[in-house]
């Protein structure tokens, strides 16, 4: 069974919606909020679409559903970049470039 499986988007998708969240709340200015939180809604948004698939499908081989989720791998690139300044702790931006590069894994941007 390949790693790129529905199964496998749901869990690295849900990893980084925990991310995102932590970072929205160490973010230090509303921009920097307004742009993580940006994030999180595209991932909301495939994740809701992927949850409306069957329990049988989680086994079939990952492709982004939303408009959304296939935009924002240049965001994700730029977050990654500038972590340390929008965040506040250390352990967050580890924990976000380790989940930034799973998602990185799973999707060609």
């Amino acid at each position: 069974m390949s790693s790129k499986t529905i199964a496998h988007a749901i869990q690295v998708l849900e990893g980084l919606l925990k991310g995102l969240d932590q970072a929205f709340w160490e973010a230090n200015s509303v921009d920097r909020k307004d742009f993580i939180y940006d994030l999180i809604g595209a991932v909301h948004g495939e994740l809701s679409e992927l949850n409306k698939l069957s329990v049988q499908d989680h086994d079939l081989q990952y492709e982004p559903i939303s408009e959304e989720i296939q935009l924002i791998g240049a965001k994700l690139a730029r977050l990654q970049s500038l972590s340390a300044e929008f965040l506040l702790r250390a352990t967050t931006t580890k924990r976000l470039d380790a989940l930034i590069n799973d998602v990185k894994g799973l999707m060609k941007f």
